[in-house]
């Protein structure tokens, strides 16, 4: 059975995790950010421990099966101030998913998830942006903060991801030629993003069934 992936790489505020959301919702299939990728490539003394805390629904996933196969017990350095890994981390990662890519169909949300899985045929890549005013409000809305506060976390992040992608992938985090698509959720609502995802994961695995999305 082909395997599909859709790798989301978004500025901050855009919505890329709200369309991550709804993709996952259509397809059955899990999606991975940050926190659970990190779960699984941890650095402190990476074992089946780690998954034994974490609750039932991510014991199940099947991240848990996929980091039980990459890990051989090898040490992971701590994690480096400037960035959410270091490089050992980033190596470790990158296995997670190329193992995963090989048993389920799934979405990731940054850790360069694009460049790693880059030589994949059935792989989706898309960047998510939105006018800043949009970015803005989502993020006032969603951290419940002030603009000033909003703006400099906004300014953070997207240096933070951009320095991170330059870092491991040696690419530009906004050169759209490391995409399929190019999404701006100014223009479009989170689920006709998702739609348009979509029809180019059809078109990648040739099955015309799975070009409509319900709503949520």
């Amino acid at each position: 059975m082909k395997h599909f992936a859709v790798t989301i790489t978004r500025t901050c505020g855009a919505g890329g995790t709200s369309i991550a959301k709804i993709l996952s919702a259509h397809y059955g299939i899990e999606y991975y950010d940050r926190m659970l990728l990190r779960l699984a490539a941890g650095n402190s003394g990476i074992n089946e421990a780690v998954f034994a805390a974490a609750d039932e629904d991510t014991k199940k996933s099947p991240l848990f099966n996929a980091f039980k196969k990459v890990y051989n017990g090898e040490h992971i350095l701590p994690e480096k101030s400037e960035y959410a890994t270091n490089d050992d981390l980033f190596a470790y990662q990158a296995k997670v998913m190329k193992e995963l890519i090989k048993e389920n169909s799934f979405i990731v949300i940054g850790r360069g998830g694009d460049y790693v899985l880059k030589d994949y045929p059935y792989l989706v890549r898309v960047f998510v942006h939105s006018q800043y005013k949009d970015c803005l409000a989502h993020e006032m809305e969603i951290m419940q903060c002030s603009e000033k506060d909003a703006a400099e976390r906004i300014a953070k992040t997207n240096k933070y991801r951009s320095d991170y992608y330059k870092h491991f992938t040696g690419r530009e985090w906004m050169d759209a030629r490391n995409y399929d698509l190019v999404l701006d959720t100014s223009r479009y609502t989170y689920q006709q993003c998702a739609e348009m995802i979509e029809a180019i994961v059809a078109e990648r695995m040739k099955d015309l069934s799975l070009i409509h999305i319900s709503e949520p």
